[in-house]
């Protein structure tokens, strides 16, 4: 038996050796890993089933959508884009089989928008040892932004820390005197906003955590409510923000929600909600992207047009405009990484930075900065409906103070994709 495993072993290892060997970073696009004269194929991880897939579900369809669109239009160099989406349930372990599969069978030239804290951070070191540039991670963790570390790794949404310091100003200076709790997921998503929460607010009156396998927040809201919370922070993915707000209303339980914008989407929380929908009334949260319902906003006209004509019929929500926006800051990367694409020049092409698009607020890229959007704007759901108040707001994961914005992001280019720098 011991044998059997030592060979094993050997065999192992020459496989991962092999792996790393055909997946250089350097060289030329000729004999670089997805990279053909005529199509780049990329692939991703997305719970499209289990219990983060209400919401989270359609952000990989309307990244496809959005390429679809170049590919009509002629795609990135002469090149088309292949997305390669796989369903790894929000389920750590299959996470990283899929991720395993789509680079060492599917030899994809890069991960784009990985969803999932507690998914992605267990592929960190497999991306790393077989070169792959992992882009634009769908977390705020701060995991995604050590370049010394992982240097092929970049983050997109607005670190957890920076936003729940955002967060937790607005409560401070509009809920006086009010005791503030916390519910997060146990996980970095939970710690990092926590974090961020109590740097500018001091310790919570009242914590409680959840994980995503026991969908019952009974207890926790239950300890809440019995500590007499006010104003609870939710660090939730939109299916516990459902059952949270539902569970308080059952237990006559009626703080102010606060809310990440990881589990806020109002469109994704009103179908998880069905009749109680309007329990959603009233609630806080932020963004850094434009709303789906402002259809004056020229990057939301062009997110529908896109969709309507690609996206097999869906709905244009928050949902979409995410993955859109995802897609579009990868095709600027691309043109910027030049018609010789090869995975140190997609990376180099991205912490040279410089990239505008339909955020709200710049993406904070470099060689020292791996993280993604710099802040966010506040947010309020009013009437049923979603809209922005006041003004964004950036700062930084650490002492940094939470200062006002006033740049408004620049409109689309004419023909919805960006140039080649």
């Amino acid at each position: 038996m011991r044998r059997f495993w030592s060979v094993l072993t050997v065999i192992t290892l020459a496989a991962a050796t092999t792996a790393c060997s055909e997946s250089g970073g350097g060289g030329s696009s000729a004999n670089t890993p997805g990279v053909t004269d005529k199509e780049i194929t990329i692939g991703t991880h997305m719970p499209l089933t289990g219990p983060a897939a209400a919401g989270y579900s359609r952000i990989a369809p309307a990244s496809k959508a959005y390429f679809d669109y170049v590919n009509a239009n002629g795609g990135v160099h002469g090149r088309t884009i292949n997305y390669k989406i796989m369903d790894d349930t929000y389920n750590p372990a299959t996470t990283q089989q899929v991720v395993r599969e789509l680079v060492l069978q599917d030899k994809v030239f890069a991960i784009l928008n990985g969803l999932g804290t507690p998914t992605h951070t267990g592929v960190l070191d497999f991306l790393k040892t077989n070169r792959v540039p992992d882009l634009f991670v769908a977390s705020g963790s701060r995991s995604w932004n050590q370049p010394d570390k992982y240097p092929g790794t970049f983050g997109f949404n607005v670190d957890y820390t920076v936003e729940g310091k955002i967060l937790a100003s607005h409560v401070k200076q509009t809920q006086v005197g009010k005791k503030v709790c916390f519910l997060g997921q146990d996980d970095d998503f939970g710690k990092d906003s926590l974090a961020g929460i109590e740097q500018v607010l001091g310790p919570v009156a009242a914590k409680q955590s959840y994980v995503t396998s026991n969908p019952n927040v009974g207890p926790q809201m239950g300890a809440l409510k019995q500590a007499g919370c006010q104003v609870v922070m939710l660090a939730t993915v939109p299916g516990f923000t459902a059952l949270s707000i539902g569970t308080a209303a059952k237990l006559a339980f009626k703080p102010q929600f606060v809310v990440s914008q990881v589990g806020a989407d109002l469109a994704t929380l009103t179908t998880s909600l069905g009749a109680a929908a309007p329990l959603t009334e009233g609630m806080i949260s932020a963004n850094y992207l434009p709303l789906a319902t402002d259809e004056a906003n020229p990057w939301i006209q062009l997110f529908k047009k896109v969709n309507t004509q690609y996206n097999a019929g869906a709905e244009l929500g928050n949902n979409e405009v995410y993955g859109m926006s995802v897609a579009y800051l990868f095709v600027q990367a691309l043109q910027a990484a030049g018609k010789d694409l090869t995975r140190d020049a997609l990376i180099a092409a991205v912490e040279k930075g410089g990239f505008q698009g339909p955020g709200l607020v710049p993406v904070r890229f470099s060689e020292t900065d791996h993280s993604g959007y710099a802040g966010e704007q506040l947010s309020r759901v009013e009437g049923g409906k979603q809209t922005y108040f006041g003004t964004p707001f950036t700062t930084d994961d650490a002492a940094g103070a939470v200062t006002a914005y006033s740049t408004a992001p620049p409109a689309p280019p004419a023909n919805g994709i960006p140039a080649a720098s």
